[in-house]
């Protein structure tokens, strides 16, 4: 068996931490079908989300005038099972206002079981922990 469609799967699947950060920081939530699974379920210290339409909502609902962040993942781990895979990472947020230091910064702990589709890998579920927040 080739390890080459093993790796190309590991980088697409860790590059989603990426397009999720993206997503994140630039407010681009109508992309949200690019990252998650239309049946994600997002489970964190806030909320516990299930489906695409109500993921995006929250973030929507989420954004805070004035106020932008800065998602960074780093440690980020994949393991395959066929057309599923875990994938955990370390996240930092920054929460700043533009030209100004973060006034909070946090950090946590991501775990997602992502999946296969025609479109690519997506997230079909995320649990989010919060190991720390520092405010200013």
């Amino acid at each position: 068996m080739s390890t080459a469609a093993p790796a190309a799967d590991r980088v697409e699947i860790a590059e989603l931490f990426a397009r999720l950060a993206r997503l994140l920081d630039e407010g681009r939530h109508e992309d949200a079908p690019t990252v998650y699974h239309h049946d994600i379920t997002v489970r964190s210290p806030r909320a516990e989300l299930h489906g695409l339409d109500e993921v995006t909502a929250h973030l929507k609902r989420s954004r805070v005038a004035g106020e932008s962040t800065q998602h960074v993942h780093g440690d980020v781990l994949v393991r395959m099972d066929g057309d599923r895979a875990e994938a955990t990472a370390n996240q930092v947020v920054y929460f700043y206002r533009d030209g100004e230091p973060p006034h909070r910064t946090s950090g946590l702990r991501v775990a997602c079981t992502t999946v296969r589709t025609p479109a690519g890998w997506r997230i079909g579920d995320m649990r989010i922990t919060l190991a720390w927040t520092r405010e200013r």
